[in-house]
């Protein structure tokens, strides 16, 4: 006698929940994601094997151009940066009012020399990122200002980490016064930014 088989009943499931936790973990993800800030100009940085990551706070960088300028990027507490500065306009006798203090702390970097930082301040965000700096900020043996921009950071709060990030066809000399100007003020420990090498761990 023939076995009567059942009938067989579709499996349904709901994947109602599912999509709520994916997108919950997608929302979660965008939200405490630190982006990638747009380089204010383009540098090329050297390749290296070495894998370890920057600290992702409390990290001020100093950027350094093919063509030899710099640019400095404070740390991003708004509080802090308004400190930096009043110490900055205290040293070189510049005084600025809220409106520029405002501006300051929302600045992505600082590429003028401080005799011209409050017209920069001036300009709307929009000019101010789209701004080309022809000088970048001083530092030769003469005029130190990316060695005092460091130093007065540091002075607002010794935790501070430094990290440079220059062009792989950058002329030595140019560096050199660069870490020159930090072995003066003492500070020796920093991070330099290079790219990943193909065959690197």
């Amino acid at each position: 006698m023939a076995r009567v088989k059942p009938k067989r009943h579709g499996v349904v499931t709901d994947m109602t929940a599912m999509c709520d936790v994916a997108f919950l973990l997608l929302t979660f993800f965008i939200l405490t994601t630190n982006f990638k800030k747009p380089d204010v100009e383009k540098i090329q940085p050297p390749s290296s094997i070495s894998d370890k990551l920057l600290p992702e706070t409390s990290l001020m960088t100093v950027d350094v151009t093919q063509d030899g300028r710099f640019f400095f990027q404070p740390v991003e507490n708004g509080t802090e940066r308004i400190q930096l500065l009043e110490a900055m306009g205290k040293k070189y006798g510049i005084s600025f009012n809220s409106e520029e203090r405002v501006a300051f702390a929302k600045v992505q970097s600082i590429g003028v020399p401080m005799n011209q930082l409050k017209s920069f301040l001036d300009l709307p965000e929009d000019e101010q990122k789209a701004y080309k700096s022809p000088t970048g900020i001083p530092m030769d043996s003469a005029n130190k200002q990316v060695i005092d921009w460091v130093q007065q950071s540091l002075a607002i709060n010794p935790e501070y980490k430094l990290a440079i990030k220059g062009d792989g066809a950058t002329q030595y000399s140019k560096v050199k016064d660069l870490f020159e100007g930090l072995r003066d003020i003492d500070f020796y420990k920093f991070w330099l930014i290079t790219t990943q090498e193909a065959g690197g761990k």
